[in-house]
Parts: structure tokens; sequence; C-alpha cells
């Protein structure tokens, strides 16, 4: 199994389209190999999802995520969580163990306003 984290340093990104990249951890059984930071392509709706469906991810972690975007990756066959918080590592531990769960956090879609920041995301 292959999980990106959408990543803004050590930070899990509180807006998965904005995000500096992906950090993507490979799971075998019990155990999680970092596999290595893919850098963001860039934001265009409806790419994210296919781009991270090509590169085999099967769950893929936020801060937060539009509800099209939710749906778009539940279409590829990817897993979504949001709603984490906190460091990539702390995160990924927590997935492992079972103990991350998504909180339904969506981002209104504000790009067409041409805002860009995370103060715009709902909990619901």
């Amino acid at each position: 199994m292959l999980i990106a984290i959408a990543s803004q340093g050590e930070k899990i990104s509180q807006h998965f389209g904005h995000c500096k990249g992906f950090t993507l951890y490979k799971q075998e059984g019990e155990q999680l190999l970092k596999e290595q930071f893919v850098p963001n392509p860039g934001h265009r709706p409806g790419f994210l999802p296919v781009f991270l469906h090509d590169l085999n991810v099967d769950v893929i972690i936020a801060g937060g995520m539009g509800a099209s975007a939710q749906q778009l990756f539940q279409q590829h066959g990817i897993q979504v969580i949001v709603g984490a918080e906190g460091t990539v590592d702390d995160t990924i531990e927590k997935y492992a163990c079972g103990m991350l769960q998504s909180t339904e956090v969506f981002c209104a879609d504000h790009h067409a306003h041409g805002e860009h920041d995370d103060e715009h995301c709902q909990h619901e």
C-alpha cells in the first residue's frame, strides 16, 4: 500500500492542492517505509487525483480538501483522510496504528476568487 501525505515541510498541509509536495510511505504488513518526497506539480482542477493515481497511491492524507477533489480521489480508488494536523511523521505513525480518522474537513472552492489561504477550510 502506498500512502501520500500532503506536506508543507515537516507539517501536514491544510489544503492539499497547495502543498509543497507529497511525502510517500510504503506500508508492507506492519512495516512502514518512507519512499520519497514528490514535489507538487501544480494545482489544476482534477489533476492531482490523476497524478497520484498514476504514482499508484492508495491513500491520500491532508488537512483539508474540497468535496469535489475528495470525490475525484474516490473515483480513482484512492482513500481520502482529511482533518490531519501536526507533523508528517506523527501522522503516518497514527495511520499505521489505526488511530487516524477522517474528520470531514472540507475546503470551500475559493480558487475562482483568487483566494489561496487555509483559513477557508471548514469542519463539517
